[in-house]
């Protein structure tokens, strides 16, 4: 992706098309670990808002389970993986999305490493929610489950070098060393980016960098 405002833009327009199945358009923006999604949600939501659609970001960090629970399960150095999520309670929440009018959903705060229990809202005047995460197009038990809830669906397509070198930087900012960042990114964070894209499922845009 080179010019991404134009990208969200052009997208923009074939979301505001696409059919609605519920109340909401439900828009899932899928990839690997470091692919973009963050900074790409916002560019999209920013676009639809100009076209006349009032639109929010849910990211589905706030699933990530509690440490005390990945330390029982011995899962911690695992964080991030599918096993570490709360996939069920996640797929009510989207299912909800598209049903209701106001929703609550949890945040998670990457300075804590904890998720806030009903630390974010989408209003009931909000018609657009982009949800962005890992395993939104991911064919596994409950996962794959979320395929049907989305109106639209797009997937961040990014090479592994490239990724290994956005998670390495990722974690020297959050101030491991440099064996510590590349170890991290190897061990854990590449490996969940390969298990994405051997099980993606069908997206409506495919978007490559």
């Amino acid at each position: 992706m080179t010019d991404t405002k134009a990208i969200a833009a052009k997208l923009s327009e074939q979301i505001m098309a696409a059919p609605r199945k519920g109340r909401r358009r439900l828009v899932a923006l899928a990839g690997p670990p470091a692919s973009g999604k963050s900074t790409f949600a916002e560019q999209l939501a920013e676009a639809l808002i100009g076209a006349g659609s009032q639109a929010q970001v849910v990211p589905m960090d706030g699933f990530h389970l509690h440490n005390p629970i990945l330390i029982e399960r011995d899962l911690l150095r695992r964080k991030g993986a599918p096993e570490t999520f709360d996939a069920a309670g996640f797929y009510e929440l989207v299912r909800r999305l598209g049903i209701e009018d106001a929703v609550f959903f949890p945040t998670f705060d990457r300075a804590r490493d904890i998720a806030i229990a009903g630390a974010g809202q989408v209003d009931a005047n909000v018609d657009t929610v982009i949800v962005e995460g890992n395993y939104l197009l991911f064919d596994e038990p409950v996962w794959r489950d979320l395929h049907p809830l989305w109106d639209f669906a797009i997937r961040l397509d990014v090479p592994m070098d490239v990724l290994r070198a956005r998670l390495v930087a990722r974690w020297l900012e959050h101030g491991l060393s440099t064996k510590q960042a590349e170890a991290r990114a190897s061990e854990n964070d590449l490996p969940n980016a390969e298990r994405v894209i051997k099980a993606a499922l069908i997206a409506d845009a495919t978007l490559t960098a």
